[in-house]
């Protein structure tokens, strides 16, 4: 098979959660270990660093890889979803996988992929970690890719743990309150090993400090060491800031082209991380400097508060749960503009009413399905949204939906593509 077969043969034969939902959901580590078992065990072979959380993993872990890469480690990204190529997922020094490497892994485990009953993520997971080994990578940052305690990933034993944040999302897998999901994330933390939690609550602070010290590990509450202080913000380029430790400047306008002002929590949890590992790994202030500012460059990172346009200021952001739009509408605050556009279309198996209950009433929305069997039907969206006081029309896709809001939009509008990675995708 070609990479265009092969990649059919895989969304096929092995249906991925980021399309169909709840059904190619497979909990529990045992398949993984038998199926690592049959790869020789690579997650043994180089060093890693697990990131959970429900929100910012995707910004954190694409951060401290770039940092890594700066250092001169070869680096290797395991992330998920995809926008575009399936080949997103896996990176080492910010370059995909190669597709030699996906048809050939396909080609020697398709038996096993077929025997085992694999899920996607099991396959995906295996062949990012036999890549890696095979590419003699230094570092991996490894994404979890749903919870943490049964996730494929949890295979490793990092150098570090880190946990961005809890907040609602997959309550149908991991629980349906605050401290039921921290149970869950908190099953990344192994015996001895540091862990960096990136946010501070309430329901779920006791959690994580009993989790610590059941496993011996050194517990670091980020928001409660570091302190970032946005200095300058233009929208469009990058933010500065002034990071302090425990009261003493550790860097002065720290540039970070990240935008999106929740990416200020996201900063404190990656200087954290990268403090607790300074002293095992190389890790110079300019290294953090120069790979904090070129993490765009160097990761291909997209779909953060990414800008597509500037006159109109055309803004895509994958947040799609209650905790990402919550800081984006927080975003939209802080803006100057003269009207708001709001492209929306979101996955049939998210908390869709409380999402449309934070989103702006005096924006106008084009409604829309991506092209997703997890796709909400957009009369239905639109449908839900007027009941929270929304009001704008019904487009039949993405594209049609976008195009309908360039037309509409003054030179000084903001035109925002959002609710799911599947409208994103289609746009970028």
């Amino acid at each position: 098979m070609n990479y265009r077969e092969t990649t059919e043969w895989m969304f096929a034969k092995v249906p991925m959660y980021q399309r169909v939902g709840a059904s190619a959901y497979k909990p529990g580590l045992e398949n993984t270990k038998s199926f690592f078992y049959i790869l020789g065990n690579p997650q043994d072979s180089f060093n890693t660093i697990h990131v959970a959380g429900t929100n910012g993993k995707g910004s954190c872990s694409h951060s401290i890889a770039s940092v890594f890469q700066e250092a001169g480690y070869k680096t290797g990204l395991y992330t998920s979803p995809h926008l575009r190529d399936f080949r997103e997922r896996i990176r080492v020094n910010g370059e995909m996988i190669t597709e030699e490497a996906v048809v050939d892994f396909i080609g020697n485990y398709k038996d096993t992929i077929e025997n085992k009953e694999l899920s996607f993520f099991e396959m995906a997971t295996g062949m990012a970690f036999d890549y890696f080994k095979r590419e003699k990578v230094d570092i991996a940052i490894i994404e979890v890719g749903m919870g943490g305690r049964l996730d494929a990933t949890n295979i490793i034993r990092p150098e570090l743990s880190i946990i961005t944040n809890i907040s609602l999302d997959h309550i149908q897998f991991l629980g349906n309150t605050l401290e039921k999901i921290a149970v869950e994330k908190a099953g990344i933390i192994k015996e001895g090993v540091p862990v960096v939690i990136g946010e501070t609550q309430n329901e779920t602070k006791p959690v994580f400090i009993n989790k610590a010290k059941e496993t011996n590990s050194p517990i670091f509450f980020a928001d409660a060491i570091i302190d970032c202080d946005r200095i300058h913000t233009n929208n469009t380029d990058y933010q500065s800031f002034d990071v302090w430790k425990n009261s003493t400047l550790l860097f002065e306008d720290l540039h970070y082209p990240l935008l999106g002002i929740y990416q200020k929590k996201n900063l404190a949890t990656i200087i954290c991380a990268l403090d607790v590992l300074k002293d095992k790994f190389d890790l110079s202030e300019k290294v953090v400097r120069d790979g904090l500012m070129t993490l765009v460059e160097k990761t291909h990172l997209s779909g953060r508060w990414q800008v597509l346009g500037k006159k109109p200021l055309v803004i895509a952001d994958t947040g799609h749960n209650v905790g990402g739009i919550k800081e984006t509408v927080m975003q939209f605050g802080e803006m100057n503009y003269r009207k708001l556009h709001i492209i929306i279309g979101m996955v049939n198996d998210k908390d869709v009413s409380g999402v449309l209950s934070l989103l702006p009433s005096y924006a106008e929305y084009y409604f829309c399905k991506a092209d997703s069997p997890r796709g909400l039907d957009a009369g239905t969206l639109a449908e839900m949204a007027f009941s929270a006081g929304l009001r704008g029309s019904v487009y039949e896709s993405v594209r049609q939906a976008y195009n309908s809001a360039l037309n509409n939009a003054h030179p000084d509008d903001v035109v925002f593509v959002g609710g799911s990675n599947f409208v994103v995708a289609e746009i970028i």
